[in-house]
């Protein structure tokens, strides 16, 4: 019995990985709508603060404005960054010549000929490459905007008809509090986390900006961008952050002052951001394992590339937090969560609805 379990549990795996792999180009317009929908609740929050808006403002006006207020940005954000591309594209071959002056420099300094070191070292790096491979990624994303913006459209659709439908399909009142109590949960912990990110992604890559434009980096709102999508990335997301620009840096100069100048100074907004900053406003919410961070991380980038690394964070919450909900499952999510203490969240339908 217990072999056909494993069996089963086995073959549903590896049935999920392959859906995972072949549906991407579907499943990922798709859950970056879902947070998109996120970010707009949370930014529909924020407005309600306000008691004018709260008392005058219909709901769907507020979830209106929040969403035209993210998608005008974005669209400002895609005209520039495209910009930024075309120009990083058109000077990248000039400064490939530079590699010879620091190779000169290092030279001079340590006095042992590294010139054939270099050169090899440069050609497995192919940094050109690499930079395209990001360029590839932004494309992507750029190109899937109006799947999304369909997605988020009909989200908001259904969410008009949803609560019906959720009664209608568990008329006993304990099931429909403990399924609506888990999509309440998953839904606070994702926008949570969604809108803190988010702010605290924008404060590096607008720090970032600053910083890189008084040094004299060519493109820094493409820099900076990327600084702002990769601080989504946990853990490794900021260190990839900084050593990009610094070695483009080394590259555009042919100096190594300027490079170290941007790794010290974007280096330090990241430790105080990351460290002190981002702990202060998250705390302990999203309840995860750093190792099972690592983990999830790892499988979704090795899926779905980078796009699946700025998820992995989001979709392991919702395992997290799915699986505590029954009991079969629950001692996974315990083994998943940070401290071993997980909340079923079933009064949360009694909270809502007063």
């Amino acid at each position: 019995m217990q072999i056909n379990r494993l069996t089963n549990l086995l073959i549903i795996s590896i049935a999920v990985v392959v859906i995972l792999i072949y549906g991407q180009s579907l499943l990922v317009p798709f859950i970056c709508a879902w947070l998109v929908w996120f970010l707009i609740r949370e930014i529909t929050k924020f407005l309600n603060r306000a008691s004018f808006i709260r008392k005058h403002v219909p709901h769907w006006l507020n979830s209106l404005l929040a969403s035209l207020l993210i998608f005008g940005i974005l669209s400002v954000i895609t005209r520039i960054l495209s910009d930024n591309i075309q120009n990083l594209a058109r000077a990248y071959p000039s400064y490939q010549s530079n590699i010879r002056l620091l190779t000169d420099q290092l030279v001079q300094w340590l006095n042992v000929d590294i010139e054939a070191y270099v050169t090899d070292l440069a050609g497995k790096m192919e940094f050109g490459k690499l930079l395209a491979s990001i360029f590839n990624s932004l494309t992507d994303i750029i190109g899937n905007a109006v799947m999304i913006v369909i997605y988020v459209l009909f989200i908001f659709i259904e969410e008009a008809y949803f609560m019906p439908k959720l009664k209608a399909v568990f008329d006993k009142k304990s099931e429909f509090e403990t399924v609506y109590g888990m999509l309440g949960q998953i839904g606070d912990s994702i926008t949570h986390y969604v809108g803190l990110k988010t702010f605290v992604s924008v404060i590096t890559g607008g720090l970032g900006y600053i910083v890189l434009m008084i040094i004299g980096v060519q493109a820094p709102f493409f820099w900076a961008f990327l600084l702002f999508l990769l601080n989504f990335i946990p853990t490794v997301g900021s260190l990839i952050g900084t050593l990009f620009p610094t070695v483009f840096a080394l590259l555009q100069f042919g100096e190594f002052l300027p490079a170290v100048y941007v790794l010290v100074f974007v280096g330090a907004i990241q430790l105080l951001v990351g460290n002190v900053l981002e702990p202060k406003l998250m705390g302990n919410s999203l309840n995860i394992s750093p190792l099972v961070t690592i983990l999830s991380l790892s499988f979704w980038g090795a899926i779905w590339g980078i796009t699946g690394m700025i998820m992995s964070v989001p979709i392991t919450v919702i395992l997290v937090l799915v699986f505590a909900h029954f009991p079969q499952t629950r001692p996974i999510a315990i083994m998943l969560s940070e401290k071993g203490q997980v909340t079923d969240g079933s009064n949360q339908a009694a909270e809502d609805e007063k």
